[in-house]
């Protein structure tokens, strides 16, 4: 039995703050959210494991978190017993929970865990959680617009509040994703998309006073570095940005400035900062007048700091503090160039090492090359001429050579980059964990908000871009299901739900989604296996009934699918899907009390767009075209890539004798969706009405081969066939047609009755609705 406690990480601390913090505000949406991205990340994190089941355990998914944690003997540690424990109480399942809590104790080396062990919880919700909180109570009091008014602060003071961003795009408010998460570079562990060292004492990431960031501190009190988006003026990688690093990792003391000679001596102090006008930024300035006058060492004003940075005249260098107007003597140049390779056998110049790096190239025995190289540089010393501010910044290199930088290290330090030091390792990867969340939130976002838009393509490759950890999550599968779903790409759909439900087989959530799936799919065996799986996990859930109801639907007993719907919505009041799938049972039967469940759907949420698409269905069948029309645009406004949306429309448009607009509809369906038969077959139509018969024969050919036992298919092919004069095809058709429905044969003899050429005959179509 494993005992021990996995190693903390600064993304593990950042997990457990996320998720904690929005446990103590009783927000379980945003805490299950990044819990589930924290497992999944690492599913053999036991500290993972045992927040994740404590979110499901405090979300009312007792059956989910016991599951998890209710693993063999020799993968489970002394915390997943514990939650074990409470999961089994949760569930009534007594016993199991006295089993689990005596193994607990019988082991002496126990530790709780972070999830498990004490902390200091927020003794008040923080300002996000409580906008977030007045904005959920609002959506469920069906003020919508209060509801996006608190959402939008909340972001605003926690741009990681989760459970906002999917408040807002429920009610269809969905903000922009740039202005919450805008994009971030990739932290670099050289400091290329970091703030560079400047000469300031604030610390590493710490924006300027003033800044106006849309990104506010994320880390709070956790001791993370927070990010800035890059602003108009400046980036991440940038010189002159809004960041500063600490005391500890300016360099200004470190590497050489050009008005600092490249010499190392026995005692190195740093200088002063140097000005951004000094003479070096505008040019060597000209040179001056030898002249044997020692000038003064500072001016009058010179504090006791810039007085420190001189070393004494024993050493041989006359080093001044920074400013505009240093100047250095002639012997003070010789001898802080020259005067201390003679007489001192430690020290060496720059200009002394590179010589002797070619020398030695060239074999020449160590001794001999400074011997030389001494007697070649009293040489060049006695024709040298007083260096001015300029040239001093050469390093006092022969013209010929260009001048090297030399940086200046403090005693027994590691040499470092003087441009672009490597930043600590633990704040390397404090600004890894920070940007994780941060572009896993961003993914998420823009992958929720297009499916909340009904643009499910984008979803899906969004989702595409995730790490495969996170793609094999039972929330993601459900999107990617739900994505297919509304695409009618139902074969595709139905693998992610399996998946989904492999990965967490009590799920309940989307489970409504999932067995209407099934019901198109007329997959009645699975459909009930999938009711009696809910009912025992919650049979509360209104999802569960959902399920029942729809198995019942696909054998058509209207009556108990109608009371299993009215169970669902007497579980959850506010659950639409219950009021809509009741209005569709009774939308052949009754007209008005469809049309009631649909208004009640809508007044439970406005956006159900098949809600608004059964109130055309029910008009358009009164012949009350005008408000078919109405309600099908409302639908087709919601969801904009619906191919069956926009072919009401069209159908409305073909009753009304506008064949053209119709059929000008009927083509960008097609266009969005190829495979839609239903807008292909009345495309079909709307062709033989205009006498254009050769494509509504490819039309419905093409149906025919893929529906062959549809019985409208057939008749409208036979009666095309016959317009055309090919009576023996039209004749063989109508013979199948009359095979595949036998209630048909009526209408088949009217149609053998009418003359060929008049093309109102067979109207009437076998299928008005």
């Amino acid at each position: 039995m494993q005992s021990t406690i996995p190693p903390t990480s600064p993304l593990s601390e950042r997990f457990n703050s996320l998720v904690w913090s929005f446990l103590d505000a009783e927000l379980h949406r945003s805490a299950l959210f990044y819990a589930e991205r924290y497992y999944v990340n690492d599913p053999t994190n036991h500290d993972a494991r045992h927040l994740f089941a404590t979110v499901l355990l405090r979300a009312g998914q007792s059956h989910s978190a016991h599951h998890l944690v209710n693993q063999p003997a020799d993968s489970r540690c002394i915390g997943c017993l514990e939650i074990k424990s409470r999961c089994c109480t949760a569930l009534g399942r007594h016993r199991e929970a006295r089993v689990a809590l005596d193994e607990t104790l019988a082991d002496p080396n126990y530790v709780p865990g972070s999830s498990s062990s004490s902390r200091a919880a927020q003794t008040f919700p923080s300002r996000a959680a409580l906008h977030c909180t007045a904005g959920l109570t609002a959506m469920k009091g069906k003020q919508p617009d209060a509801a996006a008014a608190s959402f939008r602060e909340a972001l605003k003071a926690d741009p990681m509040m989760w459970e906002a961003f999917e408040g807002l795009c429920t009610l269809g408010f969905a903000p922009d994703i740039d202005e919450i998460w805008p994009p971030v570079p990739e932290p670099s562990r050289n400091g290329t998309n970091l703030p560079g060292p400047v000469a300031t004492g604030a610390g590493f990431f710490t924006p300027e006073a003033g800044s106006s960031s849309n990104i506010p501190a994320m880390f709070g009190n956790n001791g993370f570095p927070p990010f800035r988006a890059p602003g108009p003026r400046d980036s991440l990688a940038s010189v002159d940005s809004s960041f500063y690093a600490e005391d500890s990792f300016r360099l200004d003391h470190l590497r050489p400035s050009r008005s600092q000679p490249a010499v190392t001596s026995l005692a190195v102090q740093p200088p002063a900062v140097r000005p951004l006008s000094s003479a070096d930024e505008t040019g060597p300035v000209a040179k001056k007048p030898r002249s044997n006058t020692r000038q003064r060492t500072a001016p009058p004003s010179t504090t006791a700091a810039e007085s420190n940075l001189r070393p004494s005249k024993s050493s041989g260098a006359l080093l001044q503090g920074a400013g505009e107007n240093t100047k250095i003597s002639k012997t003070t140049a010789s001898k802080l160039n020259l005067g201390n390779i003679g007489s001192s056998k430690s020290s060496f110049t720059g200009a002394v090492t590179r010589r002797m790096a070619k020398m030695t190239s060239g074999k020449q025995p160590l001794s001999k090359v400074v011997q030389n190289s001494t007697k070649d540089r009293k040489k060049v010393a006695e024709r040298i001429p007083p260096l001015s501010d300029s040239e001093m910044d050469e390093d006092a290199a022969p013209p010929h050579m260009p001048p090297p930088i030399i940086p200046i290290y403090p005693t027994d330090a590691t040499p470092m980059s003087p441009v672009k030091p490597d930043i600590p390792e633990e704040v390397y990867e404090r600004a890894m964990a920070e940007y994780t969340v941060y572009k896993l939130t961003r993914t998420f976002a823009i992958a929720t908000k297009a499916l909340s838009v009904y643009d499910c393509r984008t979803c899906l490759e969004v989702l595409d871009e995730l790490p495969g950890a996170q793609q094999r999550s039972a929330s993601v599968m459900a999107m990617v299901g739900k994505a297919h779903y509304e695409l009618g790409e139902y074969t595709s759909a139905q693998r992610a739900f399996e998946a989904a439900r492999n990965l967490e087989p009590y799920r309940v959530w989307d489970m409504e989604v999932y067995s209407t799936l099934l019901w198109h799919l007329r997959r009645s065996v699975q459909l009930t296996f999938l009711a009696q799986e809910l009912l025992s996990i919650n049979a509360r859930s209104p999802q569960a009934w959902i399920a029942v109801g729809n198995t019942f639907s696909l054998q058509k007993e209207r009556m108990q699918a109608l009371t299993c719907f009215r169970r669902a919505a007497q579980l959850d009041p506010g659950c639409a899907y219950a009021y809509t799938l009741s209005g569709h049972e009774l939308i052949d039967e009754d007209f008005d009390k469809a049309i009631n469940f649909f208004q009640s759907a809508l007044r439970a949420d406005a956006r159900h767009y098949n809600a608004w698409y059964g109130l055309g269905t029910c008009y358009m069948r009164m012949s009350k075209l005008r408000l078919a029309d109405y309600h099908f645009r409302k639908a087709a406004e919601i969801h904009p890539k619906n191919a069956i949306l926009l072919g009401c429309v069209g159908m409305v448009h073909e009753r009304s004798g506008n064949p053209d607009a119709a059929l000008a509809l009927f083509d960008e369906a097609i266009r969005m969706s190829p495979d839609n038969a239903l807008v292909r077959y009345h495309r079909a139509k709307v062709l033989i009405s205009m006498k254009r018969y050769d494509p509504a024969i490819a039309d419905l050919e093409s149906l025919r081969d893929s529906s062959p036992d549809e019985s409208n298919v057939i008749f409208q092919l036979a009666r095309v066939y016959r317009l055309t004069g090919q009576k023996v095809k039209a004749a063989q058709l109508l013979a199948v047609a009359r095979d595949v429905s036998p209630k048909s044969v009526s209408k088949i003899r009217k149609l053998l009755e009418t003359i060929p050429d008049d093309g109102s005959a067979g109207d009437d179509v076998m299928d008005e609705g």
